[in-house]
């Protein structure tokens, strides 16, 4: 049996245009591939890292910081897969 484990980090959002609908996308397509449960959070906000929708909630624009938070088997290698997407610029500058 797998150790449930929790984790927690901070992300800067990269891309110029913010966390919009493409980028949004591709989070939610990442997730598929990790059995922990995905949170992220914006300040005091947390919502459902699975959902397009929840996360554009966030308005997370350019330079916002925003946190993952998983738990389960994969929560550490979740955690750093989907952080690393969000400090990726998806709009074509550096």
């Amino acid at each position: 049996m797998s150790e449930v484990v929790e984790w927690e980090a901070a992300f800067v959002v990269r891309s110029p245009l913010g966390l919009h609908a493409r980028p949004a996308g591709q989070f939610v397509l990442l997730t598929e591939g990790f059995e922990s449960e995905i949170s992220v959070g914006r300040g005091e906000d947390w919502v459902d890292g699975r959902s397009v929708l929840s996360l554009l909630s966030l308005a997370a624009a350019a330079g916002t910081t925003l946190k993952i938070r998983a738990k389960g088997p994969d929560a550490r290698e979740a955690a750093e897969a989907l952080g690393e997407l969000l400090e990726t610029d998806h709009d074509g500058g550096s």
